[in-house]
């Protein structure tokens, strides 16, 4: 068994697909076959199904692809602190992020990390931070900021999360034609009689505020539903109706400007990794400075708490 056979049985098993985990891997798909059949023979058990457009694993497939998928992260993670040890000239980051953090906070870390640090390759993966938490326990991200708007636990027990921001949620009005007088705080009631154009249900942001409206024994109806913040924030800045929304989903928004809920609604931003690997030394830098920036942000911005000392 070597490190070329697992890369490729991940890829393929990843891909269900021979073709496009040869083009990934950049290895002719002849070659990729023979790997995985020698691995297949090296460990006695078939590991695919393979019918013609059509790969699936066998349960000795399902119980060898969280393991190796592990062995590859080890294997990528002493690679990248030896390249490290250099002095941070070479190595690699890949961080995640939620959308309404990839342009404000993300935004800057990133320009401070690359200015102090241009060796060291960057990927950024933006998703939602229930996707973001499956990808760091699988070992596709070293690092990511995630957010929970309530007290719940998210999956991924084996993550550790450090608690950077208490992020307030703010109403966003359109500047050329605001809805809302500037300087003021808005209630719960008063939020209710606004137009309201709120998140899908599916977003966590969306269940807080409906949350807050039903312990007021509100229950208003929104004038549109988007399906996603910058939609929302779109049809905002057009002047259709208010938005509750994160802090700093505002940030470079000049045709939007935000009022803060007597209510106080907020959001935690922590930054997660994986318990059971220890951070390389790129990937500590980036830590750093994902928290310095958050600090710089608290105190910008008065609906930015810092939770971090």
């Amino acid at each position: 068994m070597n490190l070329e056979q697992l890369r490729g049985f991940v890829e393929v098993a990843r891909l269900r697909h021979f073709t496009r985990a040869s083009e990934i891997l950049h290895v002719a798909q002849p070659s990729l076959s023979r790997q995985i059949s020698t691995l297949e023979h090296e460990l006695g058990a078939l590991l695919l199904h393979r019918a013609r457009g059509h790969i699936t694993l066998t349960p000795a497939g399902e119980a060898l692809m969280p393991r190796a998928q592990r062995i590859l992260t080890e294997v990528d993670a002493i690679r990248d602190e030896m390249d490290e040890l250099a002095g941070l000239r070479r190595g690699r980051v890949r961080l995640g992020a939620p959308p309404t953090l990839c342009v404000s906070l993300v935004a800057e870390a990133i320009s401070a990390f690359h200015a102090a640090h241009p060796g060291v390759d960057l990927h950024l993966a933006e998703a939602g931070s229930r996707t973001l938490t499956d990808q760091l326990a699988v070992g596709q991200l070293d690092i990511a900021l995630v957010t929970a708007s309530d007290t719940r636990s998210m999956p991924g027990a084996s993550l550790n999360r450090m608690p950077l921001l208490a992020e307030e949620l703010v109403v966003a009005t359109s500047t050329a034609e605001p809805l809302i007088a500037e300087g003021t705080t808005v209630g719960i009631a008063e939020l209710a009689e606004l137009p309201l154009i709120a998140l899908d249900r599916s977003y966590d942001l969306r269940a807080t505020t409906d949350a807050a409206f039903r312990a007021a024994g509100l229950a208003p109806a929104p004038v549109l539903e988007g399906p996603e913040m910058d939609a929302v924030l779109r049809f905002v800045e057009q002047g259709l109706g208010v938005a509750v929304v994160p802090a700093m989903a505002l940030t470079n928004r000049p045709a939007l400007r935000s009022a803060r809920l007597s209510a106080k609604l907020t959001r935690t931003v922590s930054l997660a990794h994986r318990s059971d690997v220890t951070p390389g030394v790129a990937v500590s830098a980036m830590r750093d400075v994902l928290v310095d920036t958050a600090a710089e942000f608290a105190e910008r911005d008065p609906a930015l708490h810092s939770l971090h000392s």
